[in-house]
Order: C-alpha cells, then structure tokens, then sequence
C-alpha cells in the first residue's frame, strides 16, 4: 500500500469515529453536536492540505528518480513557495546540474579516448575477463594483418596467429619485446582498468622495427666505413709494393707467385669490403609501375640453368590477373636473385621451387632442409650466416631494400620440406 494511500485511509478512520462520537450526543446537546461537526470539517479540511504538503514533493521525487533513471538530466522543478518544498527542489535542482555536468564531462573524456585509441600509432586490444578480444584498434588490425571482424571474439589462447599466441603469454603489468620472423619487432604490452567494478584488460602493441633497423643500420654503417676506409689505404698501398718488388724478382718464380697469391687475397679483401659498404651506400628505391608476374618470370629464366643443374624444377601458382608494384626493379631483382640462390642452396639438389602470387603478397617455395626456430629468428640479423665462409650479407640486404619499399617480409619453415619467404606489399 502506498504512502499516501495509508494517509488517507488513517485520516478516514479518525474521522469517522469522531463522527461516530458526535452522533452520541445529538439528541441531548444539539449545539455541542454543531460544533463538533464544524471542528470534523475544518479537522478534514487540514488534513488534506497536509496530505497535499506531504505527497506533492514526494510525486516530484519520484518524477526525478525516473527522470534520472532514464538518464534525463534536463529535468528540473520550479519553487512553490513553500519553504520545505523548495529546499527539496533546490537539493534536486543541483544535484541534476552536477550528474549533467559530470556526464558531459564523461561522454568528452570517452570521445576523446576513443579518437585518441582509433588514431593511436600504438596498436590497442581490448579484451574480456576469458581473455577475449573484444575491441581493438586500426592499428591493432594492421599490425596483425586480419580484418577486425574475424578478430572480435577471438581468444589469444586458441588463436593460431603467432603474435596473440606471444600476447596470450603475457601477464598483467608486464612488458616484453618479441621478434617475429627475423624481421618484424615488437614491444608487447598488457595491462588493466576497472570499469563498473570489474577490470578490463587490455594490450599494446608498439612496432620498434624501423627503430631497431635505424639504429641497427647506424652503428654498422659507421663500422663498416671505418674498416673499408683502413682496408683500402692499406690494400692500395701493399699491392703497389708488392708490384713494384716483382720487377726485382725475375729470376725468382716461387717468390713471384706468392707475390702475385698476395695480390690476388688484397684483392679479394677489398673486394669483400666492398660487398659490406655496399649496405650503406644503398640508395633509395626509384620506383616505377612494373609487372610483378614479369619480373618473377625474368628471374626464373636468369636463374633456370643454375635449377636444371641442380635437377630443381620451378613451378608456378600465379594469381589470374596480373599484379602491378610501384617498385625499383633493380633492386627487386637483386632480393629475387639472393632468395633463390638460398633456395637452391637449401635443396641441394632434387627438389621444387614455387612462385605464387596474390594480390597483397607473393611467396618463394622451395622444398629444401627447413630452418629452425632459433636460425628463423636471426636470419635477417647483420652478418649472421648459417653457411661455413658466408658473410650474412644477402639477406640483410634483401630486408633493407624491402624495408625501404614499405613491403614486409618472412622467412620461415612452415612444415616439413615447405620453406616460404613471404613478401607482403
């Protein structure tokens, strides 16, 4: 039963028993009977202007409860007069003002960091208490490659994708940099906030790749200028001694051919350094429309009578249509040429190499050895070589061209006689 409903029941009663009670006396003192039946009306009369006083502010509380439930703060209550009733509208009225102000406030500061999130350089997931993604960023979705919507929902455990795989392995609070494929680097990290009294995770992706490769490429370059500036002064001054001593040694031909040995391993030293600064002196792409297909082609034909050698076979999974790059062929080829010459190498003899197209990427197949993890994750590392007398300079080179066209880059065994290098563009 409501309050006001109680109210006038209670009025109701009171008032009938002392009408009841003035009944008694009607007959014996009329005049008394008069009076009180004045006193009943007047004592009803007051009653309701209290049960207005009481009820009306109350309906106006509970028109502003639903006004605040349904998240209106644009309700407000003029004052009656009344000193009570307008302390209570006065209340209400500032509290209203302050839940809109701070609403105002709130739906600004969540605009701003859903721009802030979206236009972020820092990829951003969010995820669910079951570590579920349940947002995330364009960036996010660039640097992982697939599309937001296969993303959403998606558990990091179960995923087969190698980075949330690396992510799902990540603590609250902890900061890690993983390295993908060689190439790709990346600083993960995960955290959390409450929201509604529960906490929210989520996690950041920072891609220090062109850093690393920055500086990487800073401190070798500096290296690599310093020993060919020594070497050559050296070598160009050893060598005119030493061709000047064979005029003196005519009648000496064992001395003459170690000379001449001599000369020849100068030779070869300056020209080693060479193949080193030639990573430093590397100029940026001049880029023209050309025909992925053809290129791929050409280089097939460059590099068939090495393959028929070796009884490799080249085979072809090219996309139906053809695939334009804005690219510097030359420098293209020479990746090409480098790639394929590590394919050969790796089958040895007897096996397939593959060249498949898509429009976002092209793959170089090869049926060879296969690399383990630990070589996968340091091929593309400065001067590291698998190869007895390798400098570790091809597939440097391959990454800085690559990295220079704006084209990522992959090299890995996916199963068993299956080793891809992936270029994505």
């Amino acid at each position: 039963m409501r309050l006001g409903t109680k109210f006038i029941v209670f009025i109701a009663i009171i008032h009938l028993v002392a009408l009841g009670l003035s009944f008694a006396i009607f007959f014996t003192k009329p005049l008394l009977f008069i009076l009180s039946e004045a006193f009943i009306l007047l004592s009803l009369f007051f009653a309701w202007q209290v049960y207005q006083d009481l009820i009306q502010p109350l309906k106006l509380l509970m028109t502003g409860v639903e006004a605040i439930h349904d998240r209106d703060f644009n309700v407000k209550f003029l004052k009656t007069g009344k000193y009570e009733m307008d302390q209570l509208i006065e209340v209400y009225n500032q509290m209203i003002d302050q839940l809109r102000t701070e609403r105002t406030q709130q739906q600004e500061q969540h605009y701003f960091l859903q721009k802030l999130v979206a236009t972020s350089p820092t990829g951003i997931l969010m995820l669910d208490f079951d570590q579920h993604i349940t947002d995330l960023n364009p960036k996010a979705e660039e640097i992982l490659g697939v599309p937001a919507r296969q993303l959403l929902q998606q558990s990091l455990t179960e995923s087969s994708h190698p980075i949330l795989q690396a992510l799902s392995r990540l603590k609250t609070g902890e900061a890690r940099t993983f390295n993908f494929n060689g190439v790709a680097l990346f600083k993960c990290q995960k955290a959390h906030f409450i929201d509604r009294g529960f906490p929210r995770y989520f996690v950041m992706l920072e891609e220090l790749t062109a850093e690393i490769l920055a500086a990487e490429k800073n401190a070798y370059g500096k290296v690599i200028r310093l020993m060919a500036h020594e070497v050559n002064n050296s070598i160009g001054a050893v060598n005119s001694i030493l061709d000047s001593t064979l005029y003196y040694l005519d009648e000496n031909p064992d001395v003459q051919s170690a000379v001449r040995v001599a000369m020849e391993r100068n030779d070869h030293l300056n020209q080693f350094m060479r193949n080193f600064a030639d990573i430093v002196r590397l100029p940026m792409p001049q880029k023209q429309r050309l025909d992925l297909h053809e290129l791929l082609q050409n280089m097939a034909k460059l590099m068939e009578f090495n393959a028929r050698s070796r009884e490799i076979t080249l085979e072809w999974a090219l996309h139906p249509q053809p695939i334009w790059l804005d690219a510097d062929r030359q420098q293209l080829e020479q990746v090409l040429v480098n790639v394929l010459k590590n394919a050969f190498e790796s089958i040895g003899r007897g096996g397939k190499v593959v060249f498949k197209t898509s429009p976002s990427q092209f793959e170089i197949i090869d049926s060879g050895a296969g690399i383990s993890t630990d070589v996968a994750n340091q091929l593309f590392t400065p001067f590291f070589s698998t190869k007895k007398n390798g400098q570790g300079i091809g597939l440097t080179l391959v990454r800085e061209i690559l990295h220079n066209h704006g084209f990522s880059a992959s090299l890995q065994t996916e199963e068993v006689g299956k080793t891809v290098f992936r270029v994505g563009f």
